[in-house]
């Protein structure tokens, strides 16, 4: 447990390390971003905008329902693989949270409803815009259930919902196209860096093991 959360605290030190860097050239929206949510708003319809209102609402449940669900199928199975499997999702999910929150208050990049008024929302939105927290989530929550079972009718269906999830934060006119972007890109390198990290450990543990 001591090693993992030292492995977290560096992945989020070398994360923070890079935002001097990456601060100058993502703070300002690009005008491409402007472009495509324009584009949305003046095509925008009533039923799209309930249909991907309901699949931008169901991020959370879905994103922590599938580690629980792994997590207590591994529990009442007592398979010990599973529960792993489970606990590696969970903790792909708090990686992503714990970036993109720290991106967000670094960037402070306003909404685009609040600097573009002429850009009309069709939702409501929380706090700073990048990146997109929604989108993140989605990504980790595909990225980390196609790593534990890599298998093309999980990862199809997952990378399809995760995907739609970062169309409906434009659609709706919450994010811009590089909020979503960078959501995708900080939730799947959660998961695999996270992938990655478990994989160290088990190393580590089995080579500890061995020289007893």
């Amino acid at each position: 447990m001591y090693l993992k959360s030292t492995i977290i605290i560096r992945i989020l030190l070398l994360t923070i390390a890079c935002l001097p860097v990456l601060q100058p050239a993502m703070a300002q929206k690009t005008s491409l971003d402007v472009q495509v949510l324009d584009e949305m708003m003046e095509n925008r319809h009533e039923d799209p905008v309930r249909f991907y209102q309901h699949i931008s609402n169901t991020t959370n449940t879905i994103s922590m329902l599938v580690p629980v669900t792994v997590l207590a199928t591994g529990l009442v199975r007592d398979d010990k693989i599973t529960i792993n499997k489970g606990l590696y999702m969970a903790e792909s999910l708090v990686a992503s949270t714990f970036i993109t929150t720290g991106l967000k208050y670094t960037f402070k990049r306003p909404r685009p409803f609040t600097k573009d008024p002429y850009l009309v929302p069709a939702s409501s939105a929380g706090s700073y815009s990048f990146p997109s927290g929604h989108t993140s989530e989605a990504f980790a929550t595909a990225t980390s259930l196609t790593m534990a079972y890599p298998k093309w009718y999980v990862a199809a269906p997952a990378y399809a919902w995760a995907a739609t999830v970062g169309y409906s934060r434009m659609y709706l006119g919450v994010h811009y196209p590089t909020d979503v972007l960078a959501g995708a890109v900080v939730g799947a390198g959660s998961a695999w860096l996270m992938y990655k990290a478990n994989k160290w450990l088990g190393r580590k543990k089995k080579a500890v093991g061995s020289s007893q």
